[in-house]
């Protein structure tokens, strides 16, 4: 059994709707970059960096075949990822208002979190 670094938290159904809209290739590539950032100890950014210019977020970079996807996460507790909202990217740069939902949804996490 493979160690695991890190645990993996989905947040609300944000994530899971985002999964269910993909193929079956696509939700296979997302389940395989998971278990990866899930079990190796130093990720690289080709699979998970940190957005600058944000509070915390980071985005997990999957690609499968031409399609570019991008989910959003942030750390809690240490080693706890809470995966967030996901889409499909079209642009170089990543839409402000993905991230500025993504924020919405980390400050409604820890809101719910004090309660």
């Amino acid at each position: 059994m493979e160690k695991q670094y890190r645990s993996i938290v989905f947040y609300g159904n944000y994530f899971y709707d985002f999964y269910d809209t993909q193929s079956k290739k696509v939700q296979m590539k997302i389940d395989w970059t998971l278990e990866l950032i899930a079990s190796i100890h130093k990720v690289p950014e080709t699979y998970l960096k940190h957005l600058e210019n944000t509070d915390g977020l980071y985005e997990i970079r999957v690609q499968s075949g031409s399609n570019i996807f991008r989910i959003f996460c942030f750390f809690d507790e240490g080693k706890l990822i809470v995966t967030i909202n996901g889409f499909q990217k079209k642009t170089q740069k990543t839409p402000n208002n993905e991230v500025e939902k993504a924020q919405k949804i980390k400050s409604d996490y820890y809101e719910n979190k004090r309660k």
